[in-house]
């Protein structure tokens, strides 16, 4: 069809246009929506929206179109012969129909949009609503609500409109840490489905462990190790001072400890399918890490990461000499490793998700477009864009928008 012979647009009828909200309700089997709309079609109405949800096999379905003219219509001309209609079938269905008259198409939807994702172990009605009095609470309006996953946890999304991300954030912050659940505040648009570049923190994020301490382990010093960590990890000490007293209890180690590390290492539950799915989705993903190489190399190859970046541990003459070589990956080189991958990747910055737990990931986190804490510390949580404090890492995914149901499809196609 050429330029020329295209029609006028108009599906969308203003304001002063008669309309008709037609909604059905019952048990939902095979051919329902196709029934309405054969219905509908004797009328020659013309569909201005419509939208349809399944919840444990009852159907709500909703289709707002013009109403028929006088001169319309092939078994009727009148909406009074088009209600008749649709009630009639409906009822030959055992299914219910409201119609309900206006004018225009739905109101415009207020500035500001966000997504409101909040992911419950288990999700309470208590909390359903304290967060939807909150979002009322701070000028928004949800527009739509529907599930991302049940399990492992239940997550859930609101589409809101009508309040700035920012604020809403900040307005739901408190709720989620006062309800015991977590909500993550993004802004809606095609930025979210854009973010190809998520980089991860290694030590108690991309896996279960604190590597330094699984080699101290080796040397006899754990305890003491673990200490320095901690308190580094919490902000309390500087982190490159830290990692050069701990290394240095290191030294003297034969260098098969290595080895005996790396099959130690424990991913987090999810982790597999986080970056499994991610990749198939066209996503590139890196990690930096505090820790060393000699770990975070294997990682990259046994789960195809794009980027890794670490410390390494100075071996001479088959010994661990209880030095690291290079520059040293700490709060400040993560953050530079972030834009770094982004930029090899052609990733805008605003497009790239940064997940970490210590306050060493802090400005990593703060210079992505989306920083998630998970599992962090009091000050990580406070500080990132949200925080996920549930143990299966694979939920950051619907923090991106995506469902179980599609993680589950990607499963299945995995050789």
């Amino acid at each position: 069809m050429s330029a020329s012979q295209i029609p006028p647009a108009t599906a969308v009828p203003g304001d002063d246009v008669p309309t008709l909200l037609v909604k059905i309700f019952g048990k939902d089997r095979p051919g329902i929506t196709a029934g309405l709309f054969d219905t509908l079609a004797a009328y020659s109405v013309d569909v201005v929206d419509i939208e349809q949800v399944v919840t444990r096999g009852r159907i709500t379905l909703c289709a707002l179109v013009t109403s028929p003219s006088p001169a319309q219509g092939t078994t009727g001309s009148s909406e009074g012969d088009l209600r008749a209609t649709v009630h009639s079938w409906a009822e030959s269905l055992n299914l219910q129909a409201e119609i309900i008259s206006g004018r225009g198409d739905n109101r415009p939807r207020g500035t500001g949009r966000s997504h409101v994702t909040v992911l419950g172990h288990p999700l309470t009605a208590e909390t359903a609503a304290a967060i939807a009095a909150a979002i009322t609470a701070s000028g928004g309006n949800i527009d739509r609500i529907f599930r991302l996953a049940k399990y492992p946890v239940t997550a859930v999304e609101f589409a809101v409109s009508g309040a700035a991300t920012e604020a809403l954030r900040t307005v739901l912050a408190p709720e989620a840490a006062q309800l015991g659940v977590d909500i993550a505040v993004v802004a809606a648009g095609l930025q979210r489905r854009a973010q190809r570049l998520v980089v991860m923190d290694v030590d108690s994020t991309l896996i279960q462990d604190e590597v330094i301490e699984l080699f101290a382990a080796h040397a006899g010093c754990e305890a003491e190790v673990a200490g320095v960590t901690a308190a580094a990890m919490r902000g309390e000490l500087d982190f490159e001072q830290s990692l050069h007293a701990r290394v240095e209890l290191l030294g003297g180690l034969d260098a098969s400890v290595v080895e005996a590390v790396r099959k130690e290492v424990r991913l987090t539950p999810g982790a597999r399918t986080l970056v499994r799915t991610l990749k198939r989705l066209g996503y590139q993903v890196g990690v930096v890490s505090g820790g060393f190489t000699q770990v975070t190399d294997a990682l990259k190859e046994e789960l195809g990461l794009d980027f890794a970046s670490a410390n390494t541990l100075e071996i001479v003459d088959g010994r661990l000499t209880g030095r690291v070589t290079g520059d040293i990956v700490d709060r400040a080189g993560k953050a530079r490793l972030l834009r770094e991958f982004a930029q090899q990747a052609g990733v805008p910055l605003a497009q790239t998700v940064a997940i970490g737990d210590g306050a060493n990931d802090l400005d990593m986190l703060n210079t992505a477009g989306l920083g998630v804490a998970f599992n962090a510390k009091p000050v990580v949580r406070e500080a990132a864009h949200t925080a996920v404090n549930v143990p299966f890492l694979d939920t950051v995914l619907y923090l991106l928008g995506i469902t179980r149901e599609e993680v589950e499809a990607a499963e299945t196609h995995v050789g």
